[in-house]
């Protein structure tokens, strides 16, 4: 069984979504601390060619407090304000009217409490309307006694709980984690390492990794099914 565990971000770039697509399990990694400025309540969509950042509001953000602890302050306002500019910088796009309804239906009608909710959520979502098979759990909830360890060790203790013969972690955690370490709990550490994604984004230059929105609102299910393939394991 092929694994990967990773913080909860809010319509994450497509990178993250190869990371999904490529294991049978994703753990969503909520009971780790908040990391701002960071992609779990902010990213970036399309705007006049260029790169425009959204943030979903919380109450008293601190590195100091879980994800799963830091809750939502995202008014109706708010809520009305990126659905407007999604509009307003998409409504041209060539699947504006398959992919829109979707995530004005999602931010109209949520009703989560926390940040770990919303982005998870928004993960979800949006692997359920690329048909991904991959199924997902939260780690403050089936996982919640490794919290006493730290950094490789916690990954490994989830990995035996599951079952795990092979962890898939992003290419950043290179430097992070060391694949003698796990083969010697006798699970198989690969790296995903995405390969360069161009696509049309109207007629101006390309602005990479962007949200997942962007790519769906250019991109049909099946292409986007492609994009999600194009990497490699280090």
């Amino acid at each position: 069984m092929k694994l990967a565990i990773m913080q909860p971000y809010i319509f994450p770039y497509i990178g993250y979504f190869q990371l999904v697509n490529a294991v049978d399990k994703f753990v969503f990694f909520d009971d780790v601390n908040f990391i701002k400025k960071g992609y779990i309540n902010r990213n970036n969509i399309l705007s006049n060619g260029k790169s425009y950042s959204f943030t979903i509001s919380c109450k008293k953000i601190s590195q100091n407090k879980l994800i799963n602890e830091t809750y939502l302050n995202f008014t109706l306002k708010e809520k009305s304000k990126l659905l407007s500019s999604l509009k307003q910088n998409y409504q041209k796009a060539p699947f504006f009217k398959e992919v829109y309804p979707v995530i004005e239906h999602f931010f109209s009608s949520y009703k989560g409490k926390t940040i770990s909710e919303i982005s998870a959520d928004s993960v979800m979502l949006v692997a359920k309307y690329l048909n991904l098979k991959t199924s997902f759990s939260f780690s403050s909830v089936r996982h919640g006694e490794s919290i006493k360890f730290k950094a490789a060790k916690r990954i490994i203790t989830i990995c035996e709980k599951e079952n795990a013969e092979q962890y898939i972690n992003p290419i950043g955690g290179v430097k992070l984690y060391d694949k003698t370490e796990f083969l010697n709990h006798g699970i198989d550490l690969r790296f995903i390492k995405s390969k360069p994604i161009v696509y049309k984004q109207f007629d101006g230059d390309f602005v990479p990794w962007l949200s997942i929105i962007d790519v769906m609102m250019f991109n049909s299910i099946s292409d986007i099914k492609q994009l999600l393939n194009n990497y490699e394991f280090i």
